[in-house]
């Protein structure tokens, strides 16, 4: 699984021209399950994504996790992260997984996150033709990758 973490002042998704979800501050977090990735790897990256400390401390320092911060959380799943480039220009998606097992990871990360932050997880809709309007705040934009865990 790959995860895009982005520190937000706000963010949402929109569908069929509908809000369906949003936050204030926070993070918006794009999920990307790849063909073969199991229940581990969506522990590791919920537990990564629950304590990673990308909000300043008093002294200005990124030194908080999004708990501490009172912050919110919005997870959108995206296979295009699984997108692979190597063979000319046009992206090649054969490695993101298939719908159920993607769908199945995407709601055990989304889910995990909750438990662990003790937040509600805003959500995207799997599947769905979304318009997300993510703020970035910093920028600060972190990718991680359960594969490589670094």
């Amino acid at each position: 699984m790959r995860i895009v973490i982005q520190r937000v002042t706000q963010a949402s998704v929109t569908i069929d021209g509908k809000l369906h979800s949003s936050i204030g501050m926070g993070m918006a977090v794009l999920v990307g399950v790849e063909c073969g990735d199991t229940a581990d790897d969506a522990r590791w990256l919920a537990e990564k994504t629950a304590a990673l400390r990308i909000f300043d401390d008093s002294n200005g320092v990124m030194n908080l996790p999004v708990t501490a911060v009172g912050g919110d959380i919005l997870a959108v799943s995206q296979f295009t992260l699984m997108a692979s480039t190597r063979k000319g220009n046009r992206p090649s998606y054969i490695r993101a997984a298939r719908p159920e097992p993607g769908k199945e990871l995407y709601d055990a990360y989304c889910t995990l996150v909750g438990e662990l932050t003790g937040r509600n997880v805003a959500k995207g809709v799997f599947g769905a033709d979304m318009k997300v309007d993510i703020a970035n705040n910093g920028p600060v934009t972190i990718i991680i990758d359960s594969r490589l865990r670094e």
